[in-house]
């Protein structure tokens, strides 16, 4: 098997839980470097991979084909293009970049130089939303005439994470982080909308960056999907909500795969490893064609995070499509700007 040599620019939770696990598992990776700036944590679990003080130093020095932005949103731009210009393939964590000037730059240079840039939306290989990608396949519940796709929380006093919450900082808040997540869901599921209305705020006061969001999708065939998050939700709603002209389908938010992975477990290449659903996590409600309504409960299956390193092995090994390429993320990067336009300017922007 091709091994494919990588490195990580950084050491904090990203790269200890939703990328050096899977890097480490699959067979065609090996992690030959990462970057941390003061501490070793990495030897304990990865000793063969090589330290490096600094990104620049890494790209100078390390011999790898790709390379993972795993730093804060502020910083992608800058050690992406370094990346791309040391001719290696990058991984960037979600979001993309702190607006669309950024990313298309990155995508541009990516494409001069052949090489190829993948934005880390590990979102779709949750179990949730795989399960409803299913049943919008099956077009059971008809043609969807209005959705919901919520990501609630109740975190209600500061995590002290300054490139997160400072509302200096571009890219910070809630917009960029689980924006970059709902707004790739519902791109993923219906498509580019033609206009949206926002609404972003913080709802801990103007000396934090957003942590409220709620965006109305508009579509040329009247449907309206509504992107939301608040800080301040302590009784879960479903994240999931879609009805159609022939019934619904409610979803929660059941993938498990990040806290499982806090938790210390190791992923499997090629087989399920996360633990099973104990009770089933949907609701379906339709008309059959009998005009009779049937409402059942659905479990969903389990996602994997590995399927998409799974991907990226085969893009480079046998040149199949790219999971989440920069140029098709642009777009939610589009819609991330535009609802900041909308909120500043209370209007409606045609995209």
């Amino acid at each position: 098997m091709q091994l494919v040599k990588a490195g990580l620019c950084a050491f904090g939770m990203s790269g200890k839980v939703f990328h050096a696990p899977f890097l480490k598992e699959h067979p065609g990776f090996f992690i030959s470097a990462v970057v941390e700036r003061s501490k070793e944590e990495s030897k304990e679990k990865y000793p063969e991979a090589a330290i490096y003080r600094s990104v620049e130093e890494m790209l100078q020095h390390a011999d790898l084909e790709l390379v993972i932005i795993n730093t804060p949103v502020q910083t992608h731009y800058e050690y992406a293009k370094k990346a791309l210009e040391a001719g290696k393939n990058i991984i960037v964590e979600k979001p993309f970049s702190v607006n669309v000037s950024e990313a298309e730059e990155l995508v541009q240079l990516a494409e001069e130089k052949g090489l190829f840039l993948s934005v880390y939306q590990n979102r779709r290989f949750d179990r949730d939303f795989l399960q409803v990608q299913k049943i919008l396949h099956d077009k059971k519940i008809g043609n969807i005439k209005e959705a919901e796709i919520r990501f609630d929380r109740f975190r209600t006093t500061p995590s002290g994470k300054q490139h997160k919450e400072s509302p200096d900082q571009l890219g910070s808040g809630s917009l960029h982080d689980l924006g970059a997540h709902l707004v790739d869901q519902a791109v993923q599921y219906f498509g580019y909308p033609e206009k949206l209305f926002a609404d972003v705020f913080s709802m801990k006061g103007k000396e934090f960056a957003n942590d409220y969001f709620e965006i109305l999708l508009f579509y040329k065939n009247d449907l309206r999907v509504r992107l939301k998050t608040s800080v301040f939700s302590k009784e879960g709603h479903y994240a999931y909500t879609i009805h159609g002209d022939r019934g619904s389908f409610l979803q929660e938010r059941t993938d498990n795969q990040e806290n499982e992975l806090v938790a210390g477990a190791i992923p499997v290449y090629g087989k399920e490893w996360t633990q099973p659903l104990k009770e089933p996590d949907g609701i379906l409600n339709l008309l059959n064609d009998q005009s009779e309504t049937e409402r059942s409960l659905t479990s969903s299956e389990a996602g994997n995070y590995m399927n998409y390193y799974q991907q990226i092995y085969e893009h480079i090994v046998f040149g199949y499509a790219l999971p989440s390429p920069g140029r098709e993320v642009i777009q939610n990067m589009k819609i991330i700007d535009a609802s900041l336009e909308s909120a500043k300017e209370e209007r409606v922007i045609k995209l």
